[in-house]
C-alpha cells in the first residue's frame, strides 16, 4: 500500500496540474455554463474515468521495461523526464488566458451519458495524457517498497478520483467559476505557473534520479 507522505504528496501535485488550465477542466467549465451542472459534470467525469486507461498502460508498460530491461526504462525515465520539463517550459510561458472553447456551445445537444462517453473517448486516445501518466506517475513510486506495478495501479486510481472530484466541482458551479476567472484572470495565469514549476522539478528529478 502506499504511505500516507506518499499519497498526500502525489494528490497535492495531481490536484495543481488538474486545475491548471487545460483542454479538459475549460472544456467542462464551458459545457457547464453553456448547457448545465449536470452537462458539464458529466463531461468531466468521462474525463476522470478515461484516465484508467493510461493507469493500465503505465502498469504494464513501466513494469515490463523493470523486468525486461533496464536500459529501456533508463530511456523512458530520460525521456519521460525531458518531457515533463518541456511541459513546465510551456506552462511557464503560457499568458495563462482563459477561452470558452467555441465547440461547446455549437455542437448539437448531447445527453449527459453521451457527454460521459464522449470524455472517456477523448481522453482515452490522447497520446499526450498517456505519455504524461508514463512520465507522471513513476515519479511517486517508492521502490524500496517493492511491488511497482500495485503502487502505480494506486497512484493512477487516486488520481482518477481527485481529477472526478474536482471536475465534478467545477462543472457543478461553472457560471461562478466562468465570472471568477473574468474579474481575475491573472488566477489562471498563477495555476500555469505553479503547474510549470511542479512539472520542471519533476522533470529535473525523473531526469537525474539514481
Amino acid at each position: 500500500m502506499l504511505t500516507l507522505d506518499q499519497l498526500l504528496a502525489f494528490l497535492l501535485a495531481a490536484s495543481l496540474i488538474t486545475l491548471s488550465p487545460g483542454p479538459d477542466n475549460l472544456m467542462v467549465l464551458s459545457l457547464g455554463m453553456s448547457r448545465g451542472r449536470k452537462q458539464g459534470m458529466a463531461f468531466g467525469l468521462g474525463c476522470a474515468l478515461g484516465c484508467l486507461s493510461h493507469t493500465l498502460l503505465a502498469v504494464v508498460g513501466v513494469s515490463s521495461l523493470l523486468v525486461a530491461s533496464p536500459v529501456a526504462f533508463a530511456v523512458l525515465r530520460i525521456g519521460g523526464g525531458a518531457y515533463l520539463f518541456w511541459l513546465g517550459v510551456q506552462a511557464l510561458r503560457s499568458c495563462g488566458g482563459v477561452t470558452v472553447p467555441t465547440n461547446a456551445t455549437d455542437a448539437p445537444e448531447q445527453s449527459a451519458m453521451q457527454l460521459l462517453w464522449r470524455g472517456v473517448f477523448a481522453n482515452a486516445i490522447n497520446p499526450k495524457v498517456m505519455l504524461f501518466f508514463l512520465a507522471f506517475l513513476p515519479q511517486f513510486v517508492a521502490s524500496s517498497r517493492g511491488d511497482v506495478p500495485w503502487q502505480l495501479a494506486q497512484l493512477g486510481v487516486a488520481f482518477t478520483v481527485q481529477a472526478a472530484l474536482l471536475f465534478g466541482v467545477l462543472g457543478y458551479f461553472a457560471g461562478r467559476v466562468g465570472q471568477w476567472f473574468a474579474r481575475w484572470p491573472w488566477v489562471a495565469l498563477w495555476f500555469d505557473r505553479l503547474a510549470g514549476v511542479i512539472f520542471c522539478g519533476l522533470g529535473v528529478r525523473l531526469i537525474f534520479i539514481v
